[in-house]
């Protein structure tokens, strides 16, 4: 049984409810010894329940013997690009050299349908999750590869290459995207090592023009600060349920300025990019930061509103907002071009 399956969730939400049934049956005509029995079973199933729904975010130890330390699988080989084919996109596994950041990971692509077949060059789309989470948040839980599908059958979006990799190298440390002091340098590793990964790897257009970012929670704020932070190397970035400020400490005080959205809008030059900000109207903290942002914005800035009637902080408002999301970068970035 995998850790970070659903049966193994419900097993653990059945025995929270059952050992509350016992408390509530039991209680008064249980001794002390009995009565600390039921608190302990209680709360030890609260607190295991708990900890599997936080793996299952993080996707830490997907299975037992990852929590032992042993490698089941062995690690997944770069795909050759011409291998992808089929009626839909399809999902392929790399491992990016993290040479710059010195973090080498895992990373999942998503090549259009008919890229094998094509001779073309495709945008690209840096896709970034939440927190907790990992990229196969996207592919799982908001059901990623659907939406590209269908948006690109249906011609609102072109076909584009869209890139989902981990922004940390520790499931339990959030690093929104920066370069940690003392800690994992996640934007060096997005913006410079992920890139040339993808470049080196795929049929892409190198330019800064084709090239994208998407995310939601965390992810919306680092997709709104490497936007402005790396304007030569992003066209724009689709920010959904996201915030102005990282929310955690950088190290060197860079979010509180450098690092924070709200901050670069009011004392820098803004660039000529398009930033796309979506929340929910019941989401408090992502619509505030969402108005000042869309306040603070000056041309060349562009910044595009979206909202949600309901829904909160969820995977369902994300499922609702990504494909409008797409289908909006995809306006922005330059198109496929045929290669000589």
């Amino acid at each position: 049984m995998r850790i970070d399956g659903l049966p193994l969730l419900a097993t653990g939400l059945a025995l929270v409810v059952g050992s509350a049934v016992a408390v509530a049956v039991r209680w008064e005509r249980a001794g002390r010894i009995a009565r600390t029995g039921l608190v302990l079973a209680c709360t030890l199933s609260v607190v295991a329940t708990s900890a599997i729904e936080l793996n299952r975010l993080t996707e830490a130890y997907p299975s037992w013997s990852a929590l032992g330390g042993v490698q089941e699988d062995p690690p997944v080989p770069p795909p050759r690009a011409e291998d992808a084919s089929g009626p839909g996109g399809r999902i392929v596994e790399i491992t990016v050299a993290g040479r710059v950041s010195r973090m080498t990971m895992p990373a999942y692509v998503y090549l259009p349908p008919g890229y094998a077949r094509s001779h073309e060059r495709y945008p690209v789309i840096e896709a970034l999750h939440g927190f907790p989470g990992s990229p196969k948040s996207w592919l799982r839980r908001l059901d990623v590869r659907r939406h590209l599908d269908q948006e690109i059958a249906t011609g609102r979006m072109a076909p584009a290459v869209v890139v989902f990799a981990y922004q940390t190298s520790d499931p339990l440390i959030d690093t929104e995207c920066t370069d940690l002091a003392g800690g994992p340098k996640a934007e060096t590793f997005l913006t410079v090592d992920v890139p040339a990964a993808v470049r080196a790897g795929f049929r892409v257009r190198p330019d800064g023009a084709a090239w994208g970012l998407a995310g939601y929670s965390a992810g919306g704020f680092c997709a709104a600060d490497l936007l402005l932070r790396h304007p030569r190397e992003y066209a724009a970035a689709a920010s959904l349920s996201g915030y102005a400020s990282p929310g955690i400490k950088v190290g060197d005080g860079s979010e509180l300025a450098t690092h924070n959205v709200s901050w670069r809008l009011r004392h820098l030059p803004q660039p000529r990019a398009g930033l796309y900000l979506a929340y929910a109207a019941d989401d408090p903290p992502s619509r505030r930061d969402g108005l000042t942002m869309a306040r603070l914005a000056r041309p060349p800035l562009s910044v595009t509103t979206a909202v949600v009637a309901h829904g909160g902080h969820s995977d369902a408002v994300w499922q609702a907002m990504e494909a409008p999301a797409f289908d909006w970068l995809s306006s922005w970035l330059a198109r496929p071009a045929v290669t000589p």
